[in-house]
């Protein structure tokens, strides 16, 4: 293809509303344009991207017998009130009626199509196990989105559903599936992707993992060891705190505290360490508005996902009413009557706390759990922290990192199965219900990520497996007869050898050329220009500039077959490690 007939401009300036690189670079060089918030449409570069990533998961997931089918895009509502999940989720899924005044759904995940469509087939145990598995369009209502294709509301995914007659042979399909994950990513150019645990959230089930790429643009917070390899999303990431220091007890004491609401303050004011705190932290549940206190170590933070998961409900900060009984900045579990009370580990044997007395600018000190209150139940609420004690080795070596979530893979269970009565009958006559995993890969997110981890400040760095060309032939000086003549000769042969190459043979300054090659990140690059002419040769380098040599110019098809194998050969060499 010729650059000057390709659609979209590419531009100097970084866009002034873009926090991350990929998101400038991707805009800059002509591969997408909003259309509204967290929507955008594709140019042909990203395209040819997409289309590559998703043939190379078409590949992996054939490859472990998945079949490919297609969604729809829109659900009757039905089909998510038959799992529940039409009442459960949020704003995020986006409701509509029809002109016929049926209520409809835009799929954000297709758990429910997966049943509904295979739910006859299933009927007997001779049928399983299979996967389908399907790259559809989708649309999350995401109420903030950024990054691009980091974090958007329409995106492409891959989206695949197994289903078993037994919990041991959804985990064996489990990990081939796991193993298929670490395949495409090899693949695709980031081999340094790292699975870790994950909270399944809304999708249920109770073993979940994220493919995760370490990077500070991420948003979200990985908890890793160097120690022993331990790895957990945060909202998986089990807390465990030892109190070595509890304290001498004392006498329940209290104490007038003026206007005293953070914990910070009050520990300031009573000349005590934050460690000897009990803070409270208040929350509703969604559905019933329900008060929820949790008490947790006044220097750690709770674990939402960790107490959504006990309550089985998710919560919110509450909105402290007078009507609440709560003393808003002065909260604290001793006589706190009517509301539901849960305890944080971290506050196990300390034996002299101080703690809210749930009277405005009051205080207790000498709190201690077991002699004021009796016995109560302590459960993980807490967020790990940096240097904090891993949970599989106990050492104090746990890292707290950025990531982008690059795939997930879920054990669901027999949630969806059971709730919209997809039962098989076995060699017995018996009725069970089949139980499913699931996997996903958003295809745009990925290709944004790959530009996060493959970039240099002046544009892309795309592996040799997904990029949009495999050769950028520049010629510089088009009005040069000899050098364009050239030029025209190594189109025809790279075309006529199927090598798929942009060629640029606008009358631009080499400045203009180059910083369109930069931006279009194509891994290799063949120059002609009227210097090299006089050796009777062309330049080859790499866009990553770790190769960079003159060849004659009848050694120039030869030369980049050689090198794409080369380029190639890096990437099966990832995979073999």
């Amino acid at each position: 293809m010729k650059l000057e007939k390709l659609v979209g401009d590419r531009f100097k300036e970084r866009p002034s509303d873009c926090t991350i690189d990929s998101h400038a670079l991707m805009l800059r060089g002509g591969y997408m344009k909003l259309v509204a918030n967290g929507i955008y449409s594709s140019y042909t570069v990203l395209r040819r991207i997409t289309r590559k990533i998703e043939n190379i998961i078409r590949e992996e997931m054939d490859s472990i017998g998945g079949q490919e089918v297609l969604f729809p895009v829109v659900m009757p509502a039905s089909l998510w009130q038959e799992s529940g999940r039409f009442q459960s989720i949020g704003n995020e899924l986006l409701r509509f009626q029809d002109r016929n005044g049926s209520l409809m759904v835009l799929g954000m995940t297709h758990e429910e199509a997966a049943v509904h469509l295979v739910r006859e087939y299933g009927r007997t145990y001779s049928k399983y196990p299979f996967m389908i598995y399907q790259i559809q369009t989708k649309f999350r209502d995401e109420a903030r989105p950024r990054g691009g294709m980091i974090r958007v509301r329409e995106f492409t995914m891959k989206d695949a559903y197994s289903f078993h007659t037994s919990q041991e042979d959804l985990e064996e399909y489990y990990q081939k599936c796991y193993k298929a994950y670490k395949r495409v990513f090899c693949r695709t150019g980031i081999p340094e992707v790292i699975a870790v645990s994950s909270d399944p959230g809304m999708m249920g089930g109770n073993i979940s993992h994220e493919f995760v790429l370490l990077t500070p643009a991420g948003e979200d917070s990985i908890v890793t060891c160097k120690n022993c390899g331990y790895s957990a999303n945060m909202e998986a990431a089990e807390s465990v705190i030892i109190n070595e220091d509890t304290g001498n007890e004392a006498p329940l004491a209290k104490v007038y505290t003026p206007g005293m609401k953070t914990i910070e303050d009050v520990c300031n004011f009573l000349h005590m360490p934050v460690q000897n705190s009990c803070k409270a932290v208040v929350y509703q549940k969604n559905a019933s508005g329900e008060y929820v206190v949790v008490f947790i170590r006044g220097d750690l933070d709770v674990n939402e996902a960790k107490l959504s998961r006990f309550l089985g409900e998710n919560v919110r900060p509450a909105v402290i009413t007078q009507e609440s009984g709560l003393a808003a900045g002065y909260t604290g579990p001793y006589r706190l009557d009517n509301v539901q009370m849960l305890f944080d580990r971290s506050l196990i044997g300390i034996k002299n706390l101080c703690c809210g007395a749930n009277e405005i600018d009051y205080h207790y000190t000498g709190f201690h759990i077991e002699r004021d209150l009796g016995h109560v139940e302590y459960h993980d609420f807490a967020k790990a922290i940096e240097g904090g004690i891993c949970p599989k080795c106990r050492k104090k070596s746990l890292t707290i990192s950025r990531g982008i979530e690059v795939g997930n893979i879920f054990q669901l269970g027999d949630k969806y199965t059971k709730a919209m009565n997809m039962q098989y009958i076995d060699a017995d006559g018996n009725l069970h219900y089949p139980v499913m995993g699931c996997y996903g890969i958003g295809i745009g997110r990925l290709a944004a990520s790959i530009c996060e981890a493959h970039h240099d400040e002046y544009g892309p760095i795309w592996p040799i497996s997904i990029a949009p060309w495999q050769v950028h032939l520049c010629c510089l000086r088009s009005d040069d007869q000899k050098v364009k003549e050239v030029a025209d000769q190594f189109y025809e042969q790279l075309q006529s050898a199927n090598i798929e190459t942009i060629y640029d043979d606008r009358n631009v300054n080499a400045g203009v050329m180059f910083s369109d090659a930069d931006l279009l990140g194509v891994p290799i690059r063949v120059i002609v220009s009227p210097r090299n002419m006089k050796e009777d040769c062309c330049e080859i380098q790499t866009r990553d500039k770790t190769i960079c040599r003159k060849v004659k110019t009848d050694e120039m098809l030869p030369s980049v077959q050689e090198l794409i194998k080369e380029l190639h050969s890096r990437i099966s060499n990832s995979l073999a490690k």
